[in-house]
């Protein structure tokens, strides 16, 4: 029989690395004409339908200003092959340089929100913020989308998970335990 004893203890600030929350993401914003992009790796969905995100943006980040002021962004979901680029687009500030054009982004014009889609990335999901309680205590702004594009070039993408100390893992075989889910068939 396992007891505590036989397990190691697991540092408290490093939990997040066990609970991967989803896809490394880019969040694009408009502020005052001019867009910007930050990566973010604290993000999951909340709710089915209506859909509802969550994403951690404090105001450390360039992004979080466009955030508040606008109410609205566009979630880039970008496959493995932007790994670099968006790690690097995470290392640097938009207050700094234009991210689009130091990363040769195609900015794309959405339907609904003035910020960005971004064409190098599989899915863009426009968005409004639709909650703000929890912005002030722990940074989380609970996002409505509004629109969702995805690439039909791109039918099996392989999205990237950051593991909280600068590794990832890519997307890989796909399970198929449909048959299952007999619980949650309306959702398939």
């Amino acid at each position: 029989m396992i007891t505590v004893n036989d397990l190691r203890a697991h540092p408290l600030d490093q939990v997040h690395r066990l609970i991967e929350p989803g896809p490394v993401i880019l969040i694009s914003t408009e502020h005052r004409g001019v867009p910007n992009v930050m990566t973010n790796g604290f993000n999951m969905m909340v709710r089915h339908a209506p859909p509802v995100i969550a994403c951690t943006v404090g105001p450390w980040d360039h992004s979080y200003t466009a955030l508040v002021e606008t109410g609205e962004c566009v979630i880039s979901v970008p496959t493995s092959e932007l790994a670099a680029t968006v790690v690097d687009i995470g290392n640097c500030s938009g207050a700094d340089i234009d991210k689009f054009e130091r990363f040769a982004l195609t900015a794309v014009h959405g339907e609904v929100v003035r910020a960005p889609l971004i064409a190098e990335c599989f899915a863009n999901i426009e968005c409004r913020v639709a909650d703000t309680s929890l912005v002030g205590s722990h940074h989380l702004f609970l996002l409505q989308p509004v629109a969702a594009w995805t690439d039909p070039s791109r039918p099996t993408p392989q999205m990237l998970h950051h593991r909280g100390d600068g590794t990832f893992t890519v997307d890989g075989p796909v399970l198929d335990l449909q048959e299952r889910m007999t619980k949650w068939q309306y959702l398939l």
